[in-house]
């Protein structure tokens, strides 16, 4: 397992050890003894699943504190457009984003700290989409960003007439909007 910093260094991209004969392959998509010799002691308490059809754009969610979760995020079947953007007030990155391309033929993770907001585009046929947790999903500090800021100006490979947006998606506020209690802290 290798982890690779981002431009902005709390972000790791993790690339696997995929270990493949005629049978097919075995990865270690997680080991806690890894994570902790690098100094990230999270406890993943919650894992989800996704399926999502080509054009889905879900995000961009976050959670406040004190239930703000990180996630380890990968890509099980298909491929995804994955973004993650710093909204920790204070923080030398705000408002900046990283976005990778995660999919089931790369078999790359992302590793995204508490005080990120989070999304993907679907730009295979379908995807299925999984993540851990730091902590349990709080319906009440539930928050989102509108994915197409343009202060925060990502650059998604939206695809011609395919953009799939659940209705709260649509009507998210922009990040200077935004209710955050995220400060940064060194």
């Amino acid at each position: 397992m290798k982890f690779v910093p981002c431009a902005i260094p709390e972000l790791l991209l993790i690339e696997y050890d995929v270990f493949a004969d005629a049978r097919g392959y075995f990865i270690e998509s997680y080991n806690q003894k890894v994570f902790h010799e690098l100094g990230l002691t999270v406890p993943f308490i919650q894992d989800n699943i996704s399926s999502s059809a080509q054009g889905t754009l879900r995000g961009l969610h976050y959670q406040l504190r004190p239930h703000a979760q990180g996630k380890l995020v990968r890509v099980t079947q298909g491929c995804v457009f994955d973004v993650a953007v710093d909204i920790r007030r204070g923080s030398p990155y705000f408002g900046r984003w990283v976005g990778v391309e995660l999919s089931e033929e790369n078999k790359k993770a992302l590793y995204i700290p508490p005080g990120f907001a989070h999304g993907f585009y679907v730009l295979s046929e379908h995807a299925q989409f999984m993540y851990k947790c730091t902590d349990f999903y709080a319906p009440e500090y539930d928050r989102g960003i509108i994915w197409n800021d343009p202060e925060i100006g990502i650059e998604w490979p939206i695809m011609p007439g395919k953009l799939i947006l659940s209705e709260k998606d649509k009507v998210r506020p922009r990040l200077a909007e935004a209710e955050n209690n995220l400060l940064y802290e060194e």
